[in-house]
């Protein structure tokens, strides 16, 4: 009778570890979790590249320093690279940007911008 008895509660805490074991698996292979399990790799994966870009750049300026001093060359008092370009380059011309959307027939107030609508 103890036997029976061990070995039942002994197959239903299997089987309820199996059945969570498998509930979690399936919960982490939905399109949301593998989104975000996504995400998640990319902006770790941004943060490693953005380190190892100051690690180059702090390495680029050492270099530059011990260059310099060896050859004796003043370094310039600003270090590093030009700060990064914020402006494209038609950005700010509205000329270029009529012109164009004349040339593709954009932004014209008469007409409708909605592809599925009926013509």
């Amino acid at each position: 009778m103890f036997r029976r008895t061990f070995w039942f509660t002994a197959g239903a805490a299997v089987g309820v570890w199996a059945t969570t074991k498998v509930n979690r698996k399936l919960r982490q292979l939905t399109p949301e979790s593998l989104a975000a399990q996504a995400a998640n790799k990319a902006i770790e994966t941004g943060h490693r590249l953005k380190d190892f870009a100051l690690d180059v750049r702090a390495g680029m300026v050492q270099r530059e320093a011990e260059l310099g001093e060896a050859l004796g060359i003043e370094a310039p008092s600003r270090h590093g690279l030009p700060p990064q370009r914020r402006v494209t380059a038609l950005e700010g011309r509205p000329e270029n940007q009529k012109q164009d959307n004349k040339h593709y027939g954009m932004l014209d107030e008469k007409h409708s911008y909605n592809r599925n609508e009926d013509h």
